[in-house]
């Protein structure tokens, strides 16, 4: 399907309200025979004011998942050119105030939107991430969530040098910063999202965190990191190597006084 089509999967004005949606979920679509979880738990959100948006990038099998959902979601159609273009085209396409993104093999807990939008609006935060919980091929999850266990704003800009602590699925933003920072990088593969984060920092945009577990995050062997994991870390050092300068400014004017006291 065009993007012209996308009118065909629901009225977007369809209750919205004049004011139009509060968040809009993007979530990007390949040939993934997961994307039906994807979105059934998007729709268990129950949130007043939620747009969804499945971007097709593409994809050559599993479209007819969708076919379930066409009166609740948009489908936008692309030609192929990785997670990148299919999330600029969504989040650009959005009308939501909040944006949010959910890879298609992932599945987002009860509550989610709910819950880090009352945060960002009572933190006054432009963008945020949580904690999350991993499950395996077959969605059963792990006992334990993921949690980051940063002291400081210093000590957690200092793990971006060799390392990306944000799950991309668990992070919202609002669309106006998306547009000020010009969107994902789309010659970038694998390192998108690390390549965004570290620009919204250094705008002056710290992403708040959130320390409860709202995303389940899907680990199996066919995995884009996995089947491509020295692709992956080569493109990370060297996204990295790009922003090791400005990072370094930024944690020496942050780094804490010897001796003095908090």
């Amino acid at each position: 399907m065009n993007s012209a089509d996308a009118g065909k999967s629901g009225s977007r004005e369809a209750g919205l309200g004049a004011a139009g949606p509060k968040v809009t979920a993007v979530i990007p679509f390949y040939n993934d025979p997961y994307i039906g979880e994807a979105v059934e738990s998007v729709l268990a959100q129950r949130f007043e004011g939620l747009e969804v948006i499945v971007v097709d990038d593409g994809s050559t099998r599993e479209a007819w998942r969708l076919q379930r959902y066409r009166d609740r979601i948009h489908i936008l159609g692309k030609a192929n050119g990785g997670t990148a273009s299919a999330l600029n085209h969504g989040f650009r396409m959005a009308r939501g105030e909040y944006v949010a993104w959910l890879s298609s093999d992932d599945r987002w807990l009860p509550g989610k939107l709910a819950r880090q939008i009352e945060h960002m609006e009572r933190t006054g935060s432009a963008i945020s991430h949580t904690a999350f919980r991993t499950i395996d091929a077959a969605g059963v999850p792990s006992p334990k969530p993921v949690r980051l266990a940063f002291e400081s704003r210093y000590d957690f800009y200092r793990s971006l040098l060799s390392a990306n602590a944000i799950n991309g699925c668990t992070v919202m933003m609002r669309k106006a910063l998306f547009v000020q920072l010009g969107g994902f990088d789309e010659s970038a593969v694998f390192t998108h999202d690390y390549d965004l984060w570290i620009r919204a920092i250094l705008a002056g945009y710290p992403p708040t965190y959130l320390n409860e577990p709202l995303t389940e995050y899907r680990k199996h062997a066919g995995m884009g990191t996995i089947v491509n994991q020295g692709k992956a870390e080569a493109e990370f050092m060297s996204t990295a190597a790009k922003y090791r300068g400005s990072l370094s400014r930024l944690l020496g004017a942050l780094r804490p006084i010897v001796g003095s006291r908090r």
